[in-house]
């Protein structure tokens, strides 16, 4: 396993290694929960990161407590970046987690930096930060206060339950910053969540935890993420899905189709070859000019998820929302749209 050679850019400027071996203690626990599973606690040298210029995601800074996600999905584009650390991209990324343990310390001192300049803050655009570690490591309660504290923006998206144990940090936040929430459902059909999403909470759980903020006064947007083609594209599964998405309460709804980048198209491709044979040429006909589904494709699924979303009484995320993701790729854009990397 590597660690030495890892590097970042913090806010500060220059370039900083982010943890070394000396400050990684590995664990394991014979926890149902957690059987089967490593766990890496680093001393991170560096938290808050900056977002690559060439990116097209639509924020610049990011806080990422984890590396490596027991959610298990089989789609998650964050598989290549476990192979940074030596470690693999497929069974490892679900159950070799790294920790950073000193995260909320280290946002708190970046924060208070007089370099420091307020911007907005995105967390669980990596791995989720509510995944399961994070019953045991509860990094999030103190980089949550301390953004509180600093008053800054940030936006959360998940698809853990773990969030509502926070729920009063994020009222308290959101008295005095902007706070964004959005939770990730793709779908409500349980089989296909139960083979693809094999370690997240249930759909249906994740929209009671929309239920649940919006009623606390928190607004909660829905990423319908990833729409699968061939298995969750149907028209009734796309009005199945709203409908819930819509009942939740949910403040808007924005449908994202699956992409598969390198790492993440090696393990989901194993995995329909195993479950799904007939669909393997499908999908490479339809993934044939890269991670992004055709444009015609991709468009087609907005414009029938927008239209269920008119019918059921919600909208397309709105411009100035907290989580500021389009929909659709800019106009003459060659690739499509940037899907967040916990989907």
């Amino acid at each position: 396993m590597r660690w030495d050679h890892l590097s970042d850019h913090p806010a500060g400027g220059g370039e900083t290694v982010l943890f070394g071996t000396d400050a990684v203690v590995t664990r394991t626990f014979d926890t149902p929960e957690f059987r089967g599973m490593t766990f890496h606690e680093v001393r991170a040298r560096s938290i808050v990161n900056r977002v690559p210029g060439a990116s097209r995601m639509p924020f610049e800074w990011t806080v990422n407590p984890y590396r490596g996600c027991s959610h298990a999905c089989v789609y998650c584009f964050a598989r290549k970046t476990h192979g940074y650390l030596d470690l693999d991209t497929g069974i490892g990324f679900d159950s070799q987690i790294v920790v950073k343990t000193n995260a909320p310390e280290l946002l708190r001192r970046q924060l208070a930096s007089p370099r420091w300049q307020g911007a907005h803050i995105a967390m669980g655009t990596n791995v989720d930060c509510y995944q399961r570690a994070e019953g045991r490591y509860r990094l999030m309660p103190g980089i949550i206060a301390a953004l509180r504290d600093h008053a800054n923006p940030f936006s959360i998206l998940t698809k853990g339950t773990l969030i509502l144990r926070d729920l009063d940090l994020l009222r308290q936040a959101a008295e005095v910053t902007d706070v964004g929430i959005s939770v990730s459902v793709g779908f409500t059909d349980r089989e296909l969540w139960r083979t693809v999403e094999p370690g997240t909470p249930a759909p249906e759980r994740r929209l009671d935890v929309v239920r649940t903020l919006t009623g606390h006064g928190i607004g909660c947007g829905v990423l319908m993420a990833p729409v699968i083609p061939f298995l969750g594209d149907h028209p009734d599964q796309l009005r199945a899905t709203v409908r819930a998405i819509a009942a939740s309460g949910a403040t808007s709804v924005t449908p994202l189709v699956l992409h598969l980048r390198p790492g993440a198209r090696e393990w989901f491709m194993t995995w329909l070859d195993r479950h799904h044979p007939h669909l393997v040429r499908r999908y490479e006909r339809l993934y044939a000019e890269g991670a992004y589904a055709p444009k015609w494709y991709q468009r087609r699924i907005t414009r029938q998820v927008h239209e269920l979303a008119d019918e059921f009484g919600i909208g397309p995320a709105r411009r100035g929302a907290a989580r500021r993701i389009s929909a659709e790729p800019p106009e003459g854009s060659t690739t499509g749209p940037t899907q967040l990397t916990l989907l």
